[in-house]
């Protein structure tokens, strides 16, 4: 079976991958590391999807390779090739290709991508314990004369494995813009005998809670009821719960920040009469 030309793979093989999730973005990957040559190493964009770190927007539409500098370099169609000479600790293997390992992978995207999308995939990285934040800084500190270390310092700094999500991670960076001070994540609250249940953002000062939701999570009744009912329970016990969804968060962050800072007033207003929980 043809993959690119001059590239070939066993059909029946072939044929199988494609029915899975992400097979033939796999097989393309492999035909263009082929292609290009054994020295060629599964880079940014591709060795993120090998090792399922999540990334902002859309699929990249090109394969990502990185290999030494060098005359006579071909310009492939579907392939972004960078050029770089990547240390041997930081080049690991997977399924028969050479791929940078995690950390170098999100070294190089936080130097490549903005700031959003860097934090996006330290944060995937982190929280699947891919890697750590001292192999960041590490691997980082081989790269001093590299374009874009520090924006790629200030990412991995701002990163946290406690992110879930991508669209967690976009609403951190949201609330920094907006200048609240640094929630802490998935934090369990409420009740006297047990917890209430685990909240994604919490600002104990103010005694408030910022939940932010993808689509799925309502998508079952049951499940929108039981975070109806788990809301109804923290604000009778004395918290301020608001959400957001994607839409809030990325096109309106002014109406999100707006929110959370009443939310703090009244807090704030509640704690201060007679009786109240502090």
């Amino acid at each position: 079976m043809s993959l690119r030309r001059g590239v070939y793979a066993d059909a029946a093989p072939a044929r199988k991958l494609r029915t899975l999730v992400g097979g033939e973005q796999l097989l393309q990957i492999a035909a263009a590391a082929a292609l290009t040559g054994p020295d060629a190493v599964v880079s940014h964009q591709s060795a993120a999807s090998l090792h399922h770190i999540d990334l902002l927007g859309p699929p990249f539409p090109l394969v990502t390779l990185t290999r030494p500098a060098q005359r006579g370099w071909r310009a492939r169609p579907g392939v972004r090739l960078h050029a770089g000479q990547l240390p041997p600790e930081q080049v690991g293997t997977k399924l028969g290709m050479l791929l940078t390992t995690p950390a170098r992978t999100i070294i190089d995207l936080a130097r490549a991508l903005d700031f959003g999308a860097a934090v996006v995939a330290a944060d995937s990285a982190l929280h699947s314990r891919l890697t750590t934040p001292d192999e960041l800084r590490s691997v980082l500190a081989t790269c001093p004369l590299h374009s874009g270390v520090g924006r790629a310092a200030a990412a991995i700094e701002f990163a946290d494995g406690l992110a879930e999500s991508p669209l967690e991670s976009i609403a951190r960076i949201v609330f920094r813009e907006g200048g609240l001070p640094p929630p802490a994540l998935q934090v369990w609250l409420g009740g006297s005998i047990e917890p209430i249940g685990r909240v994604d953002f919490y600002w104990r000062k103010y005694r408030t809670v910022a939940e932010v939701d993808g689509a799925i999570k309502y998508a079952d009744p049951m499940r929108a009821k039981a975070q109806l009912q788990r809301d109804a329970r923290l604000r009778a016990d004395g918290f301020e719960v608001v959400h957001f969804g994607w839409q809030e968060i990325t096109e309106n962050p002014a109406f999100v920040i707006a929110t959370i800072k009443k939310s703090f007033r009244r807090a704030q207003i509640m704690s201060a009469r007679p009786g109240q929980a502090s």
